[in-house]
């Protein structure tokens, strides 16, 4: 049932297009493994063998620090629709903040957000795809304004003064980079 690849085929590529959700798995060497759900038009296939995501501001910072510490990182895609499929893409990820010289080109690959915070590279080491016929099937509903309406009030100072209170250090007290003149 499992397949096995070394990049993305063009199907992989139709069916991430079509997914509006998908989990980001990362670890540190040793402390809580992180997994979040991740979702809005944040998700982008840069080339057969890389893949980015915009990541948004949001209660924690995990990912970023487990990426800083070791690059490990797997993202999943899970069919809830007609068709059942569990796409994981497992490779060596890279974080790129707004200071960083690559930013500006890779942010023009998303739709404006307020409160974009990182930018995760994910260079593929092995595509997994499974049958998935035991999720069950949903249907979306609509995207929730709820994040982009809060970065929005919140305003570029109040992000970063958020950042500062909340996005620095990890569950496990590791730093996140997100500040890497003040950490």
């Amino acid at each position: 049932m499992a397949e096995r690849f070394s990049s993305l085929q063009d199907r992989h590529i139709r069916f991430i297009a079509e997914q509006h959700l998908f989990f980001v798995g990362t670890a540190g060497r040793e402390g809580y493994i992180n997994v979040s759900p991740k979702g809005m038009d944040s998700f982008r296939v840069t080339s057969p063998t890389e893949v980015a995501w915009l990541n948004l501001t949001g209660s924690g910072n995990e990912s970023a620090a487990h990426v800083a510490e070791n690059g490990r990182m797997t993202i999943m895609f899970c069919s809830f629709g007609k068709q059942p499929l569990i796409m994981r893409l497992y490779g060596q990820a890279t974080v790129v903040h707004p200071r960083d010289g690559d930013w500006p080109a890779l942010l023009a690959l998303f739709p404006a957000e307020p409160g974009a915070r990182q930018i995760f590279r994910l260079t593929l080491d092995l595509v997994l795809t499974s049958c998935g016929y035991a999720v069950p099937r949903y249907e979306l509903k609509s995207e929730r304004p709820t994040l982009t309406r809060w970065t929005e009030q919140k305003g570029p100072d109040g992000i970063r003064q958020y950042w500062q209170e909340k996005n620095t250090l990890t569950l496990d007290g590791k730093p996140t980079g997100i500040f890497a003149d003040i950490e």
